[in-house]
């Protein structure tokens, strides 16, 4: 499947402040993360760089950190394709990034300077004024910032980035729960002010069982895994693969999506 860019991405607004290559990384990451550029497709370089309105050097290297993540490939005679992420690779992501994200918790609060909870405590309050506005992309923008902000608090350069590998598959799922649940602003808020309160006492362990709980739930209910289960829902790039599909797979009736959809969450659960 050849990916037709032009008609799938918008061109980037001037009022962008960062990078040409940090916004081509950003809007391929989401718009693979969304479905936009859907799991198996090949992307065209020089049309992905028209689309948006730039040179091809920016999307290049945009690629290449996309292919470093995992999130894109490139294979012989194919070139650069969206890789595929079925629901067991989904439960491995996230049981990994449970793990690091409570490793990081406990790692931070042994390690944050004053300087370090100055700035969490900064964007803690920024997703306080978010929540109390309900404007879910600031506070999605804030909740990103704060984990980024305790991931370099741990000083731990490979650990950091690993996480931001690790984040970019679940962004726009994050994204969907605070705006579909009314009750998930709040509770976030609530979760991350514990985690920096444990940060403050210096107590790793509380720091860490904190951040893993709050890591386990929120990916429970961000909804990715209704969306792999869903007939005629949104098939983002974690979908079954469109091979299998093409090749007239069997279907699945609604006990076999409920069944599978339970297994997933069921290994989602389960302890890192």
């Amino acid at each position: 499947m050849v990916v037709s860019a032009a008609d799938r991405l918008e061109p980037f607004t001037v009022d962008d402040t960062l990078s040409l290559t940090e916004r081509a990384y950003r809007r391929l990451r989401d718009s693979i993360a969304d479905g936009t550029l859907p799991a198996g497709s090949r992307i065209s370089e020089r049309s992905l760089a028209g689309a948006l309105g730039i040179s091809a050097q920016p999307v290049r290297e945009a690629l290449r950190r996309l292919e470093a993540e995992g999130i894109v490939l490139t294979l012989p005679r194919r070139g650069t394709v969206v890789a595929e992420f079925g629901p067991e690779r989904l439960v491995e992501l996230g049981r990994l990034r449970t793990a690091l994200e409570g490793a990081a918790a406990a790692l931070a609060a042994q390690r944050a300077t004053p300087e370090d909870l100055t700035k969490l405590e900064a964007c803690l309050g920024v997703m306080r004024s978010a929540t109390e506005r309900g404007d879910t992309e600031a506070l999605a923008e804030a909740n990103e910032r704060f984990h980024a902000l305790l991931h370099a608090a741990t000083g731990s350069i490979f650990l950091a980035r690993s996480l931001a590998t690790l984040w970019a598959f679940g962004h726009v799922g994050r994204l969907r729960t605070l705006r579909s649940s009314p009750q998930e602003p709040g509770r976030a808020l609530r979760e991350h002010a514990g985690v920096l309160d444990a940060m403050r006492q210096r107590d790793p362990d509380l720091a860490e069982s904190r951040m893993r709980e709050h890591v386990r739930r929120s990916q429970l209910e961000s909804g990715m895994f209704r969306d792999l289960t869903q007939p005629g829902g949104p098939q983002p790039a974690m979908a079954a693969s469109p091979a299998r599909d093409a090749a007239g797979g069997p279907g699945q009736g609604p006990g076999q999506e409920q069944g599978q959809r339970r297994g997933v969450e069921g290994r989602m659960r389960e302890e890192a």
